[in-house]
Protein backbone atom coordinates (compact mmCIF):
# COMPACT_ATOMS: atom_id res chain seq x y z
CA UNK A 1 0.00 0.00 0.00
CA UNK A 2 2.48 2.33 0.75
CA UNK A 3 4.75 1.46 -2.29
CA UNK A 4 1.98 2.47 -4.30
CA UNK A 5 1.09 5.88 -2.75
CA UNK A 6 4.65 6.95 -3.43
CA UNK A 7 3.65 6.34 -7.07
CA UNK A 8 0.33 8.12 -6.76
CA UNK A 9 -0.79 11.34 -9.00
CA UNK A 10 -3.61 12.34 -7.41
CA UNK A 11 -2.82 11.52 -3.54
CA UNK A 12 -1.97 14.71 -1.19
CA UNK A 13 1.56 15.83 -1.92
CA UNK A 14 2.57 15.52 1.89
CA UNK A 15 1.55 11.93 1.95
CA UNK A 16 3.59 10.98 -1.08
CA UNK A 17 6.34 12.48 0.68
CA UNK A 18 6.28 10.26 3.40
CA UNK A 19 5.66 7.71 1.81
CA UNK A 20 8.36 8.01 -0.16
CA UNK A 21 10.88 8.42 3.07
CA UNK A 22 9.69 5.35 4.55
CA UNK A 23 9.99 3.20 1.11
CA UNK A 24 13.10 4.86 1.15
CA UNK A 25 14.43 3.91 4.44
CA UNK A 26 12.71 0.43 3.97
CA UNK A 27 15.24 0.45 0.81
CA UNK A 28 18.12 0.42 3.37
CA UNK A 29 19.15 4.62 2.84
CA UNK A 30 20.25 6.87 5.35
CA UNK A 31 18.62 10.04 6.73
CA UNK A 32 20.89 12.31 5.17
CA UNK A 33 20.25 10.06 1.91
CA UNK A 34 17.15 10.25 2.06
CA UNK A 35 16.75 13.98 2.26
CA UNK A 36 19.00 14.61 -0.57
CA UNK A 37 17.02 12.30 -2.36
CA UNK A 38 13.14 14.26 -1.72
CA UNK A 39 15.11 18.09 -1.72
CA UNK A 40 13.92 18.00 2.16
CA UNK A 41 15.28 18.79 4.86
CA UNK A 42 17.27 15.60 7.38
CA UNK A 43 14.99 16.74 10.38
CA UNK A 44 12.05 16.08 8.54
CA UNK A 45 12.88 12.53 7.56
CA UNK A 46 14.02 11.62 11.15
CA UNK A 47 10.47 13.33 11.86
CA UNK A 48 8.37 11.21 10.09
CA UNK A 49 10.07 8.29 10.52
CA UNK A 50 10.20 8.77 14.22
CA UNK A 51 6.20 9.12 13.85
CA UNK A 52 5.91 5.74 11.32
CA UNK A 53 7.55 3.87 13.68
CA UNK A 54 6.07 5.02 17.34
CA UNK A 55 2.51 4.98 16.16
CA UNK A 56 2.35 3.39 12.73
CA UNK A 57 -0.05 3.87 9.90
CA UNK A 58 -2.60 6.34 11.94
CA UNK A 59 0.19 8.20 12.95
CA UNK A 60 1.55 8.50 9.98
CA UNK A 61 -1.27 9.79 8.09
CA UNK A 62 -2.79 12.45 10.62
CA UNK A 63 0.60 14.75 10.40
CA UNK A 64 2.04 16.76 12.92
CA UNK A 65 0.19 17.15 16.46
CA UNK A 66 -0.69 20.66 17.32
CA UNK A 67 -0.41 20.29 21.10
CA UNK A 68 -3.23 21.84 23.38
CA UNK A 69 -4.71 25.21 22.61
CA UNK A 70 -2.74 28.65 23.79
CA UNK A 71 -6.64 29.56 23.75
CA UNK A 72 -9.37 28.31 25.79
CA UNK A 73 -13.16 27.71 24.54
CA UNK A 74 -14.20 30.76 26.64
CA UNK A 75 -11.45 33.22 25.11
CA UNK A 76 -12.56 31.49 21.93
CA UNK A 77 -16.11 32.55 22.45
CA UNK A 78 -15.25 35.95 24.08
CA UNK A 79 -13.31 36.99 20.61
CA UNK A 80 -16.29 35.76 18.59
CA UNK A 81 -18.78 37.96 20.79
CA UNK A 82 -16.43 40.93 20.37
CA UNK A 83 -17.65 40.98 16.47
CA UNK A 84 -21.23 41.27 17.87
CA UNK A 85 -20.68 44.66 19.70
CA UNK A 86 -20.49 48.01 18.22
CA UNK A 87 -16.66 48.64 17.63
CA UNK A 88 -15.59 51.83 20.23
CA UNK A 89 -15.07 53.91 17.85
CA UNK A 90 -18.09 53.89 15.55
CA UNK A 91 -20.35 56.81 15.47
CA UNK A 92 -23.94 57.06 17.21
CA UNK A 93 -26.10 59.32 17.22
CA UNK A 94 -27.43 60.36 21.05
CA UNK A 95 -30.76 61.42 22.13
CA UNK A 96 -29.61 65.24 21.35
CA UNK A 97 -28.89 64.43 17.64
CA UNK A 98 -25.21 64.45 18.50
CA UNK A 99 -22.68 61.97 16.96
CA UNK A 100 -20.34 60.73 18.86
CA UNK A 101 -18.71 57.35 19.68
CA UNK A 102 -17.51 55.80 22.59
CA UNK A 103 -13.77 55.86 22.28
CA UNK A 104 -12.80 58.30 19.46
CA UNK A 105 -9.52 56.50 19.31
CA UNK A 106 -10.84 53.17 18.72
CA UNK A 107 -11.26 51.46 15.15
CA UNK A 108 -14.97 52.97 13.67
CA UNK A 109 -15.34 49.36 12.44
CA UNK A 110 -13.95 46.07 13.20
CA UNK A 111 -10.60 44.98 11.53
CA UNK A 112 -8.87 41.85 11.89
CA UNK A 113 -6.46 44.32 14.10
CA UNK A 114 -8.80 46.34 15.91
CA UNK A 115 -10.69 42.89 17.25
CA UNK A 116 -7.00 41.88 18.00
CA UNK A 117 -6.65 44.98 20.23
CA UNK A 118 -10.07 44.53 22.00
CA UNK A 119 -8.99 40.75 22.79
CA UNK A 120 -5.48 41.93 24.13
CA UNK A 121 -7.06 44.54 26.28
CA UNK A 122 -9.57 42.17 27.56
CA UNK A 123 -6.70 40.01 28.85
CA UNK A 124 -6.53 37.40 25.88
CA UNK A 125 -3.08 37.29 24.40
CA UNK A 126 -3.96 37.04 20.29
CA UNK A 127 -2.76 37.96 17.37
CA UNK A 128 -4.19 39.02 14.12
CA UNK A 129 -4.16 35.65 12.31
CA UNK A 130 -5.40 33.21 14.67
CA UNK A 131 -8.59 35.75 15.16
CA UNK A 132 -8.77 35.42 11.87
CA UNK A 133 -8.80 31.60 12.22
CA UNK A 134 -11.12 31.48 14.96
CA UNK A 135 -13.75 33.62 13.29
CA UNK A 136 -13.57 31.86 9.89
CA UNK A 137 -13.51 28.38 11.74
CA UNK A 138 -16.68 29.59 13.38
CA UNK A 139 -18.08 31.15 10.12
CA UNK A 140 -18.37 34.36 11.56
CA UNK A 141 -18.45 37.39 9.43
CA UNK A 142 -16.13 40.38 11.08
CA UNK A 143 -16.83 43.04 8.56
CA UNK A 144 -20.47 44.39 7.22
CA UNK A 145 -21.17 44.12 3.51
CA UNK A 146 -20.82 47.07 1.86
CA UNK A 147 -24.04 48.26 -0.37
CA UNK A 148 -23.00 50.10 -3.27
CA UNK A 149 -26.06 50.60 -4.71
CA UNK A 150 -28.48 51.71 -1.60
CA UNK A 151 -28.04 54.22 0.70
CA UNK A 152 -29.15 55.32 4.21
CA UNK A 153 -30.08 59.32 3.24
CA UNK A 154 -33.54 59.65 2.50
CA UNK A 155 -33.18 62.28 -0.21
CA UNK A 156 -31.18 59.85 -2.08
CA UNK A 157 -32.73 58.90 -5.59
CA UNK A 158 -31.70 55.27 -7.46
CA UNK A 159 -30.84 55.71 -10.79
CA UNK A 160 -33.93 54.35 -12.62
CA UNK A 161 -34.45 51.12 -13.59
CA UNK A 162 -31.66 49.43 -15.55
CA UNK A 163 -30.90 49.58 -19.41
CA UNK A 164 -33.66 49.91 -21.79
CA UNK A 165 -35.23 46.86 -23.04
CA UNK A 166 -35.04 48.28 -26.29
CA UNK A 167 -31.07 48.55 -26.60
CA UNK A 168 -30.17 45.74 -28.30
CA UNK A 169 -28.04 43.29 -27.61
CA UNK A 170 -24.75 43.15 -29.04
CA UNK A 171 -24.41 40.33 -32.27
CA UNK A 172 -21.72 37.78 -31.73
CA UNK A 173 -19.68 37.37 -34.41
CA UNK A 174 -18.26 33.79 -35.52
CA UNK A 175 -14.93 33.66 -37.91
CA UNK A 176 -15.64 31.64 -40.56
CA UNK A 177 -13.44 28.41 -40.32
CA UNK A 178 -11.94 29.33 -43.70
CA UNK A 179 -9.76 32.34 -41.94
CA UNK A 180 -6.26 31.85 -41.03
CA UNK A 181 -3.83 33.78 -38.99
CA UNK A 182 -2.03 35.08 -41.93
CA UNK A 183 -5.53 36.64 -42.18
CA UNK A 184 -5.62 38.60 -39.44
Amino acid sequence: MIDRLTRARKAPADLVLRAQIIVLSWDGLRVAAIAVELGCHAKTVRWWLHRFNELGWKGWRTGRSRGPRRITEAERSRIIALVRQEPPGRLTRHEDGELAAQDESGAPQWTLDALAEAARRGGIEVGRSQVRRILVAEGVRWRRTRSWIRSKDRDFEGKGRGSSASTPARPKTRRSSASTSSDR
